[in-house]
């Protein structure tokens, strides 16, 4: 059935309303796009402020990030994405998630039931070693 990815938003911003997959200006963000993008396979941005956004939506910048908010308030959080993911026609059977602990923490075990496969590529990885993955990574 394929793959969905799921990428994490970034706090570096344009300063006007864009298409999410634009929106998002730090080398690690633009690089994850462009590995996603590569695959040919559907992708969306795991938003701190919308949640689920799928990269052709324009919004507006924002300064909400997972790392400043409550425990509960991740845990509504991961509720509202996955509401957000039921509420869309995802036909996969693998999702592949490229999104720091705060973003996943509240939605593995929702995307476990969910999905036959679940890959965290970058999982223990610090934000340097993730760009170097990054960087060299082919493919997904």
């Amino acid at each position: 059935m394929g793959r969905v990815f799921l990428v994490s938003c970034v706090a570096g911003k344009r300063s006007e309303p864009t298409p999410a997959a634009e929106l998002y200006t730090s080398a690690w963000f633009i690089k994850a796009r462009e590995l996603v993008e590569a695959s040919g396979e559907p992708w969306f941005i795991l938003s701190a402020e919308h949640g689920l956004l799928a990269p052709d939506q324009v919004i507006a910048p924002y300064e909400r990030t997972l790392n400043t908010i409550s425990a509960s308030e991740r845990r509504d959080w991961g509720q509202r994405v996955q509401q957000q993911i039921e509420a869309r026609p995802i036909n996969a059977d693998e999702v592949v998630v490229l999104a720091g602990n705060r973003y996943r923490a509240n939605l593995m075990p929702y995307l476990r039931k969910r999905f036959s496969k679940v890959t965290v590529p970058m999982e223990g990885l610090t934000i340097g070693r993730q760009l170097s993955w990054l960087d060299n990574a082919e493919t997904l």
